[in-house]
């Protein structure tokens, strides 16, 4: 089938984060998923695709991701979905990992739906299942379009990398044990956009990405 879904990947902050807009072409209805900040190229990139975003999504609570959700929501008038409530206390104190960071003002953000294994998600006429992946954060989801070979990952798995483990939460085996459990049994070729750097697909690195052999 020929996919439906189109993405547009929004860097953002210091952090080069990937702010991704996805959406249905047949309706224009989509997301804003992980909304870290730079709320102007965010909002730049709805009006250039005519998008009417629904909703917005969360794959984890670091700040790179989650900065300007709150800020977002209250902007557009929409429900946050996600992440996991295991990093709930990394939602609460957005405010001061911003000021530690010497970031601009983030607001604390509490989702109007908490997910965990199993859920779905729906945008426009998109359906997203819900994996629940800790070990770079506790609450980390990767958002996985079935039907259409296409994934969200967040900061579970990177072109040619893993996320980091040594951040509040973290936990390395854990998060190794989430990939090759969860996120590998998706099919080599469905296409992911993960959190910093270029998209890939679940065949590539399964064959070359050095965290994942042995």
């Amino acid at each position: 089938m020929v996919s439906d879904i189109r993405a547009a990947i929004i860097p953002v902050t210091p952090f080069q984060q990937n702010c991704t807009l996805v959406w249905s072409e047949s309706t224009k209805r989509g997301a804003v998923v992980d909304p870290g900040g730079d709320l102007d190229r965010i909002r730049a990139a709805i009006a250039q695709n005519g998008v009417t975003v629904e909703k917005i999504l969360l794959t984890h609570g670091h700040i790179d991701h989650a900065g300007a959700a709150t800020a977002l929501k209250n902007e557009l008038l929409v429900p946050i979905e996600g992440p996991h409530e295991a990093d709930r206390f990394l939602l609460d104190h957005l405010a001061e990992t911003a000021r530690g960071y010497g970031l601009a003002d983030a607001l604390p953000v509490t989702p109007d739906r908490w997910l965990k294994e199993g859920d779905q998600v729906s945008v426009g006429d998109i359906v997203l299942d819900v994996l629940h992946c800790p070990g770079h954060s506790p609450g980390s989801v990767v958002f996985v379009a079935k039907d259409q070979w296409f994934a969200l990952m967040g900061d579970v798995l990177f072109n040619g990398s893993v996320g980091r483990s040594d951040l509040p939460g973290g936990d390395g085996a854990l998060l190794i044990r989430s990939i090759k459990d969860k996120v590998l049994p998706l099919g080599d070729d469905v296409a992911f956009i993960c959190g910093h750097g270029p998209a890939s697909t679940i065949g590539h690195e399964r064959e070359t990405n050095p965290f994942l052999q042995g």
